[in-house]
């Protein structure tokens, strides 16, 4: 058995968490077992199903008690003897790899899983440990090419210790469902109007604000537009007074922080992701799988759209108006198809990603 402690960081609601959970849903944990080692303000820890599969949680100070958070790292990892550290926690990694070190874990793996922005001020930290991310890790891994190269550097990413595992879903149930649309568009009362959906969380990384932007334009092009966000954030109370100032009230349906988000997918016609960057983005992967078109920024790296007619990529110095002209018409596409054996067979699907992670672990243990 291999005993894997992951380092989350901030377990929020978010394509981190739906990351690393898939994984552990679907590696063989007669081979493997995790324990995931959390922020104590993470807010989104499935504790229930950790432990029903076999796991821990343990819960340390915040990284913003940066010395509190190391010495726990340190008890945890000698108390448990732990084989592996897995690391999720971006440029952060660089003080887990430094725990793990201290606490004689041989085999310690930095995985980056996002990217950085230059306007986004809560990435200073992120920029200013970038070069430093690399040390007193053994192995290297990312969830796509781009982002690795970000973090790493390209020398890093072309040695035998480097690794790319991808940004993976269920694709047995991310599958386009007519019915569902329907149901979902029927008890929303939104049967005979154009979507445009967001979910994520509601940051300067996301995009939020300039979101709303677009859709303002949108709706000066078509009157039956409904923006449909799903997600929360430090941006949440900004974004509604948006809304407000540009009286959208009736046309946005915010949702809030969802879990059951495959039905309103399915309800969706265009995703809209304006991000200023990301690593390869969960809902990018999740949105293709069931056949609905997206609208990137070109900020976002090209390999988040395995399918070339539902991706079209947009630059973020282009103004709102030409974003919404550009929503409106990929929403008009009108390409409802499912995509998931497409999408699984380009390498996305759980159940073999896992079995990819798994072979990586016993290769390197």
């Amino acid at each position: 058995m291999i005993n894997v402690a992951v380092i989350m960081g901030k377990m929020h609601s978010g394509g981190k968490k739906s990351l690393v959970m898939e994984y552990y849903r679907n590696i063989d944990k007669t081979q493997v077992q995790f324990d995931f080692i959390c922020d104590d303000d993470s807010n989104s820890i499935p504790y229930d199903e950790i432990e029903k599969l076999g796991g821990r949680v343990y819960l340390i100070p915040r990284y913003q008690k940066i010395f509190s958070n190391i010495r726990a790292i340190i008890r945890i990892c000698k108390t448990n003897k732990y084989d592996i550290v897995h690391g999720y926690n971006g440029t952060m990694n660089v003080f887990a790899m430094y725990a793990a070190k201290k606490a004689g874990v041989k085999i310690r793996i930095n995985e980056s899983i996002s990217m950085g922005h230059k306007s986004d001020k809560r990435n200073i930290l992120k920029m200013i440990l970038r070069p430093f991310s690399k040390m007193f890790t053994t192995h290297f891994a990312s969830n796509g090419l781009e982002c690795g190269k970000w973090q790493f550097g390209k020398r890093i990413i072309e040695k035998n210790n480097f690794n790319v595992f991808k940004t993976i879903i269920n694709t047995d149930c991310y599958k386009y469902n007519q019915d569902l649309r329907l149901k979902c568009r029927n008890e929303l009362n939104i049967e005979n109007k154009i979507v445009f959906g967001h979910i994520g969380r509601l940051t300067a990384q996301k995009n939020t604000i300039f979101l709303i932007e677009i859709f303002n334009e949108i709706c000066k092009i078509v009157d039956n537009a409904i923006l449909m966000i799903i997600g929360d954030g430090d941006l949440k109370e900004e974004m509604l007074k948006k809304i407000n100032d540009y009286n959208l009230q009736d046309k946005v349906l915010y949702l809030g922080r969802r879990e059951d988000i495959i039905q309103f997918y399915n309800a969706m016609d265009c995703f809209l992701l304006p991000s200023l960057y990301e690593g390869l983005p969960v809902v990018g992967i999740e949105a293709q799988c069931l056949g609905l078109p997206i609208v990137f920024s070109t900020e976002v790296p090209k390999e988040s759209s395995p399918c070339d007619d539902l991706g079209l990529f947009v630059d973020l110095n282009k103004p709102a108006r030409e974003w919404a002209l550009k929503a409106v018409e990929w929403a008009n596409k009108n390409i409802r198809v499912d995509h998931s054996s497409q999408i699984a067979n380009l390498g996305f699907n759980s159940v073999n990603e896992a079995k990819r992670l798994l072979e990586w672990y016993k290769e390197i243990y």
